[in-house]
This record gives C-alpha cells, structure tokens and sequence, in this order.
C-alpha cells in the first residue's frame, strides 16, 4: 500500500493510496474532505467529528479499488453503511466494482418486488443485506460497461435480468431484451427509455416519474452546475446521443437524477426538466471526439 498519496501533514490520518483510479465515487461521498490533485483523489482534511469520520469510511466502502484507508490501513467494518437510503424508496449500493468501471448502483423499493439497477462487487455477505429490504424480482442493466456481474445477482435473487439488444453480447443470458427506442414498463411503475449513443444499447429507467436511473448517459456536473453528458466518454455515437435526447427528453419527469458514474441530484421536477431540454440543445452541436476520460467535468 502506497504513502505516495497521503495528503501533507496527513501522518497518522486517512489517507489515499496509489491504487486511485480518479472516478470520483468518493468525492460524492465526502465532499469537502477528498478533493482531486494531480489526476487522483487526496484527503483534503482529516474528519473533526464522528459524522465526518463517517463520511470518510462510506467513501472508502464505496471505493472500487479500497484506496481510501485510516492511519491503521484497516476499515472498521461497524462503519461500513450500505445500503444507504437516499430517501424511503431508493438505496445506494455501494461497493462499487472494478469489474463494472467503479459503476455506483441502487436499489430501488417496489411492493411487487424490488428492482436493482447496475450491480455492486459481487458478495453473498452483501446479497443478504440487499435481500433484507424485501425481495429483489428485477437486474435492470444500463448498458454493457455495468453487466459484468448482472447474471450472478439476479440468480442469487431469482429475479429477471434485462438488458437492451444493443448490448445484448455483454449479458447474451440476459432473461429478458429491450429492442428498439419506444418505452417499455419494466417493473411496476418502472419504464425503460432506450438512449442509444453512450453506448448502442444505452437504457436509461424512469421510476414513478420521481428517480431516473441514467446510467452514463447523463449525470449532475458539480463543475458546470448542471446536467451534463459525458461527450468525452462516448463510446458510440454522440450523434445518436442527441437524436435520443430530442426523442426522449420531453417524455422523461424525475427529481431524482441517479446516475451511474457522476454526482446524484435532486431537484424540483419542472427544473430538472428545463435542465434537460437545455442539455438536449447543446448535445445537438456536440461532434465526435475521441475518448478521453481526463476530460470528464466531474
């Protein structure tokens, strides 16, 4: 485990260590105490409080590579607090996996049966933690970079796991295949919007017209303020992206934005959807550009 991370005047604290792959997941988690240098999180204080120390450990459960330690390097698992409710009906999965891009994931509360979208790491340990907020009947999968663990959760749950045709060869056991761009209602009160262009087979999930589970296909930028999608990141099509947007974007009412990687949001219903209507003008003069995830506006 490295020290080249610690941040200055850090003996003795939380540190980050040299595994830091620079996905922001912890900054999410403990704003204000991880910040980004030099291309990878540092701590930029050392907790005051409980509260914070909390912060801290939810950030280093979160973590896909487990570079966020304490001073004695081990984490103390009474700290560790996922599933972690955002409101009554949505959890935060954490344990986010190097297997799915350090993807964050949720659980989302339905009375027929509870719906994952995107999966964390794969555990039993974990599994019966998730299993203990009700039954889980659905793996909603956003695209081909999450599938890798899909097939496993949704077995270990009994539940269907669904992916769209467009990335049907990332999870080709997938139990049931959205085709084409219409809706489609998934789960009770759940309906998947196709948005090809991050990836061909990009879904993005609407719940109850409150959460809307985006995938990478739009996240809250805490640089610009906004929704943002991640055009440097677009592994498809950013054309396509646009045409989705232009097609999808007047059908879509949340408060909740959910993403996959990027910040959560929460906002009043007609401003989430002014955002989006703003998004879906400047997506269409976006052109193609070639991959670079340093470029990311976290």
């Amino acid at each position: 485990m490295g020290d080249t991370a610690r941040p200055a005047g850090g003996q003795g604290g939380w540190y980050v260590d040299d595994r830091c792959t620079n996905c922001d997941v912890a900054r999410q988690l403990a704003p204000g105490l991880i910040g980004e240098a030099d291309g990878r999180s540092r701590v930029l204080r050392q907790p005051r409080d409980e509260a914070e120390t909390r912060l801290l450990a939810a950030a280093a459960y979160a973590c896909h590579v487990r570079s966020i330690r304490p001073a004695t390097g081990r984490l103390d698992p009474a700290l560790d607090p996922f599933p972690l409710a955002l409101d009554d009906s949505v959890w935060l999965c954490g344990h986010n996996s190097t297997h799915t891009a350090a993807a964050n994931s949720y659980l989302l509360s339905r009375p027929s049966g509870n719906v994952m979208v995107d999966t964390p790491r794969w555990s039993e340990a974990l599994a019966e933690r998730y299993e203990a907020l009700g039954p889980v009947t659905e793996v909603l999968l956003t695209h081909r970079d999450h599938a890798a663990h899909g097939r496993r959760w949704a077995d270990r749950f009994g539940a269907r796991l669904w992916i769209h045709e467009g990335d049907l060869d990332a999870a080709p056991d997938a139990d049931r295949v959205l085709r084409g761009t219409e809706p489609v209602e998934v789960a009770d009160g759940v309906v998947a919007h196709p948005l090809p262009g991050h990836t061909e087979g990009s879904v993005l999930y609407l719940a109850d017209e409150r959460y809307c589970f985006s995938g990478d296909s739009l996240y809250w930028s805490r640089t610009t303020e906004d929704i943002e999608v991640a055009e440097s990141v677009t592994w498809y099509s950013i054309e396509e992206l646009a045409a989705s947007l232009a097609r999808s974007a007047p059908r879509l009412r949340f408060e909740w934005l959910l993403p996959g990687h990027g910040d959560r949001k929460r906002l009043p219903a007609p401003e989430a959807a002014r955002r989006l209507a703003e998004l879906t003008d400047r997506v269409r003069a976006l052109k193609p550009r070639p991959v670079d995830f340093t470029a990311v506006r976290w």
